[in-house]
Order: structure tokens, then sequence, then C-alpha cells
């Protein structure tokens, strides 16, 4: 039944928790520089704080929706 579930991106998540990055971080145990990196897809979190950030947020894993990395403009340059 996990398909009837909601799924939204991290930033979606979290805003709908009303908690700022800084904020998840501690929950998580990571820092807020690592949160930002997960939100904006330069980096996938690893299997234990995919978890940790399930539990964080009150919701299963698989609703976290995977965010795509956007191109830097900088480094395409």
């Amino acid at each position: 039944m996990s398909q009837d579930l909601p799924r939204k991106t991290l930033r979606e998540w979290r805003t709908s928790k009303f908690l700022t990055q800084e904020e998840l971080a501690v929950k998580v145990g990571v820092t807020f520089y690592t949160i930002s990196n997960w939100e904006l897809g330069i980096k996938q979190p690893r299997f234990k704080n995919l978890r940790a950030l399930a539990a964080a947020l009150d919701i299963r894993p698989e609703q976290i929706e995977p965010t795509q990395g956007k191109e830097n403009p900088v480094a395409a340059a």
C-alpha cells in the first residue's frame, strides 16, 4: 500500500513540518550544509541517514522523492 503514501521532495517535507535546515540537521545528526546538498540534489542521503530523515519528519523513507541535481552554470562555463 506504499503507493498510496504521499511523496514529496525533502525540502517540501521539511518546510511542511516548519523546520529549518539547521533544525532538521540537528535531529538527523548531520550539518545543515549536508541537508542543503541533499535538497539541491548534489548528494543523496545514505540509507542510515534516510531512515533518520524519515524518523525526524515522521514519515516513511519511501515517501521522500529523490531530488535531481541541477547543472551548475558556473561549472558549465
